[in-house]
């Protein structure tokens, strides 16, 4: 191995950051303010902050309206402002660690429809990367402006959230060069790693550390995650394991049902929702299946982040104000669209306050604004009436509606929905498909985060 390439942190390094050697994370934690381009940033991809507390908020429950504990943790503070850059991160190092990829000999490629693209456009250059990003032409304008900001470039395939076929068939050209390598999220498992292991392990941490504070019992009753790539929902497939009684709860857009009813559609809750059924997503281990309104998801954001919501969730609906000014900075579309799905399954499993509800926030405001200028457009500003009438309908009125359990015909029917693409489209064998029927292949899949450490361990030299 050459040794003069990138190396950054192992999945262990990510979970628990206190274990890279002491003179990197001194160089990485000033980095992380004074040079976000830097290299060594590799080194702050992690859930934790600084001091080493996981970046979460316990959500007030004047805001969700039920007595479950509903908890976010929130990417807001990774580099880039997303979690998605773990999962970039691990794709990347795992194809660079196996000779797959070399920097100066390849050109790395991110199918994305928005954050795992940002990710990429910010991991690949770090590491020495000529980076392009697929991307579909109906994302927000601020996308485009990050991945140039970060030194990658970019196409624009038709359509927008779910048109994922149309970035398929774009990687597909692109790859008859043999120097171009497509490092795809939807079935590279080193996403399915990330967040099994990193996002995972730091859930079940927190919520022991929740317990010593007064919140919950200790234990986590449902981890909730809309599906893109359906990396972050693998995070339950660990917590399954720590918390046996955990229900995992996927969701969708209303306007885009796949899983729910074989639908299709255009939407707008960018980052999840992309039309198949990911090769990573172990829906055979998801219990539940909701539906979420793509409107009710940006309408929300904007109350949670306009000053005219602001205002309104602190003087009226007596939200703490710095409760209020947190949430601002770290929602973004899918995380209310995360919120909402939590809050759903609070009310339709009549959860108590001693049960712990997890989600996540992938990203946050600042990759919204111009949608959130759409939204003024189309509907006018929102006042104070307005502000009252999604508090009230959005967040506190959650409907019981498009919720579909995971009997074994509907888990049967979900896994089923891969062969469309995997196989007739993607080249995957039958054979293949059906090995991912037994626990064993995703089991074997986990257990390669220990060999991954061990290689990356030895050929950095540290």
């Amino acid at each position: 191995m050459d040794k003069e390439l990138v190396w950054g942190p192992t999945f262990e390094e990510m979970l628990h950051p206190e274990k890279i050697p002491e003179e990197i994370r001194k160089k990485a934690l000033k980095a992380r303010e004074e040079a976000p381009l830097d290299p060594i940033n590799l080194f702050n991809i992690t859930w934790k902050k600084p001091d080493g507390t996981p970046c979460y908020m316990v959500l007030p429950k004047k805001l969700t309206g039920v007595d479950a504990n509903i908890i976010v943790l929130y990417g807001r503070d990774f580099p880039t402002g997303s979690h998605k850059v773990g999962a970039t991160y691990a794709v990347t190092v795992e194809n660079q660690l196996y000779g797959r990829i070399k920097p100066g000999e390849h050109t790395v490629v991110y199918p994305s429809t928005g954050n795992y693209g940002i990710g990429g456009a910010w991991v690949g250059p770090r590491m020495g990367y000529d980076s392009l990003v697929i991307l579909p032409e109906l994302m927000s304008r601020e996308r485009f402006e990050k991945i140039a900001s970060y030194g990658a470039r970019y196409i624009k395939t038709p359509g927008c959230e779910s048109s994922v076929k149309e970035i398929y068939d774009k990687c597909r050209e692109l790859s008859k060069d043999p120097k171009v390598k497509v490092l795809n999220q939807f079935e590279v498992m080193a996403n399915y790693r990330f967040h099994y292991y990193v996002t995972g392990n730091t859930i079940a941490e927190l919520m022991a550390d929740l317990k010593s504070k007064g919140i919950g019992d200790g234990g986590c009753a449902a981890f909730v995650s809309a599906m893109g790539s359906a990396g972050t929902i693998a995070a339950g497939d660990r917590l399954k394991e720590v918390f046996p009684g955990l229900r995992i709860v996927g969701l969708e857009p209303i306007q885009c049902p796949t899983l729910y009813s074989n639908g299709y559609g255009d939407h707008d809750i960018q980052g999840i929702g992309d039309k198949h059924v990911t090769w990573i997503h172990n829906c055979l281990n998801m219990d539940t299946l909701m539906c979420i309104d793509d409107i009710e998801c940006k309408k929300g954001l904007q109350l949670l982040t306009d000053p005219v919501g602001m205002e309104y969730l602190a003087a009226k609906a007596g939200i703490d104000e710095e409760d209020v000014k947190q949430m601002a900075a770290i929602f973004g579309i899918s995380g209310v669209c995360n919120v909402l799905g939590a809050i759903k399954a609070a009310k339709f499993w009549r959860m108590d306050s001693r049960r712990n509800i997890v989600t996540i926030l992938t990203d946050a405001i600042d990759r919204y604004h111009s949608v959130m200028a759409e939204l003024d457009k189309k509907y006018g500003r929102m006042d104070m009436a307005g502000a009252a009438l999604r508090y009230h309908s959005i967040f506190r009125g959650m409907k019981l509606d498009y919720i579909q359990e995971g009997t074994v015909n509907n888990r049967e029917r979900w896994f089923n929905l891969k062969y469309y693409t995997w196989v007739e489209q993607q080249g995957k064998t039958v054979e293949e498909l059906n090995a991912q029927k037994s626990n064993a292949w995703w089991q074997q899949e986990r257990e390669r985060v220990c060999e991954i450490d061990k290689l990356l361990k030895a050929v950095r030299g540290f």
